[in-house]
């Protein structure tokens, strides 16, 4: 089969090279293998008997579609992982190829609940930051974990918060984990409400995803621990910013814009930030910044409850050096004052969770879960806090909510 004129023109827009080590003997292809100019090499299903069948093919550069190859890559990842967290052989890990995973594989958005997807996400991230350079093909895993979770956040951002500012309050769960993949997002939220570059987008989340990749056991025990900071914790704290970027590096991550924003991302404009006392002051530099406060302050730690979230506002609003920010007054006008997933108290005295964002920064939606008596209700009732008798009044700690919250109820009546 040849395609001539326009469409050999199509096919060598969207041609995608095919990695040398893809093509494996004696395994179905599940797409079709194309040369440059068009001509079909190997047809969807049909194998490779010989080394020699193999190497003549290669030779011809052999490439897919581009987006059935999105479509691969994405089971062939899945699918490592789901090995990796059943502890399988290694033998059986070293056969798995990205052409022996089924192409019809679809983004975790698309197939499953939110619930279920970022599920999925966060035990992946979770497995690959805890084990660093000891995780099986970690950078391909953690560009699929980036894809698929800017990909949650563009279709459902509020009920992917509700479902991350939730995961803070569970102890269970690593706290470095949800900490990444909720500053990943607020990123992009923002970013995206700013109109910043595509790139400078996916920059952001990989550095948010991995700016604590040096201290990820240590920002978990930190979580959940009472006391001040020991010397020794106090040391790592500082030097994160660069054992992180350095980690990075040896795993094989070579984007300067991303390595930087890992190693600056505590650095501040007026040259008082750490590790290096450098003025930074970029527009990337200074959303992560943002975003990573943000979650540290919603987030309750052992020895203090969460900041609440007016305190945090003005926080953000007005900077570090406590005159207004432009970036800080985007993100409060983009999140809001109270984050879906986080616990507020009603003019009307009823206590609820935020589901929603609302039309303005303080006017989110609420779901009421416990009456102004202070008994449990029956079921949740949604409120619109732009109506004065259901305006919020404050925020609230988690602890201070003793009703157990069911997600997917809540997203099913909002």
């Amino acid at each position: 089969m040849r395609f001539d004129g326009k469409a050999c023109g199509y096919i060598r827009l969207m041609y995608q090279l095919l990695p040398e080590d893809a093509l494996v003997l004696n395994q179905p292809v599940p797409v079709n293998l194309w040369d440059p100019k068009g001509v079909l090499l190997l047809r969807k299903g049909e194998t490779v008997a010989t080394q020699k069948q193999r190497e003549q093919i290669m030779l011809r550069s052999p490439g897919v579609l581009a987006g059935e190859w999105q479509a691969v890559t994405y089971g062939y990842t899945a699918k490592l992982d789901r090995m990796v967290r059943n502890n399988e052989s290694l033998s059986d890990i070293a056969k798995l190829s990205a052409l022996t995973v089924d192409v019809k594989a679809q983004s975790k958005a698309d197939v499953s609940s939110p619930q279920e997807a970022w599920a999925e996400l966060h035990a992946t991230l979770s497995s690959l930051l805890h084990q660093g350079a000891g995780a099986s093909d970690f950078l391909s895993r953690l560009l699929r974990v980036q894809q698929e979770a800017d990909h949650l956040w563009q279709l459902q951002p509020d009920t992917s918060m509700l479902v991350l500012v939730q995961y803070l309050f569970a102890p269970r769960l690593s706290y470095s984990t949800t900490h990444a993949l909720l500053c990943a997002g607020l990123c992009q939220m923002v970013a995206a409400s700013a109109d910043l570059a595509a790139d400078t987008r996916r920059r952001l989340s990989q550095a948010a995803l991995t700016m604590n990749l040096g201290m990820t056991r240590a920002h978990d025990e930190l979580a959940r621990q009472g006391a001040e900071p020991t010397a020794v914790q106090r040391r790592m704290i500082r030097e994160h910013p660069l054992s992180s970027a350095a980690a990075l590096r040896e795993l094989g991550v070579i984007d300067l814009a991303w390595l930087r924003l890992v190693e600056e991302h505590h650095e501040r404009s007026d040259g008082t930030g750490y590790p290096a006392g450098r003025r930074v002051d970029s527009v990337e530099h200074r959303l992560l910044q943002l975003a990573d406060s943000f979650v540290s302050c919603v987030s309750p730690r052992a020895g203090r409850g969460s900041l609440p979230s007016q305190d945090l506002a003005r926080q953000l609003y007005l900077g570090f050096g406590h005159t207004p920010d432009r970036w800080g007054a985007l993100f409060v006008k983009v999140i809001g004052f109270f984050p879906p997933g986080s616990y507020v108290r009603l003019a009307n005295g009823e206590t609820g969770v935020v589901v929603r964002r609302g039309q303005k920064a303080n006017t989110p939606k609420v779901m009421s879960l416990i009456s102004r008596m202070g008994t449990p209700l029956g079921e949740p009732v949604l409120r619109d806090t732009a109506q004065a008798a259901c305006a919020v009044q404050a925020s609230l700690p988690p602890g201070e909510v003793k009703v157990a919250i069911n997600v997917a109820q809540l997203l099913a009546r909002c």
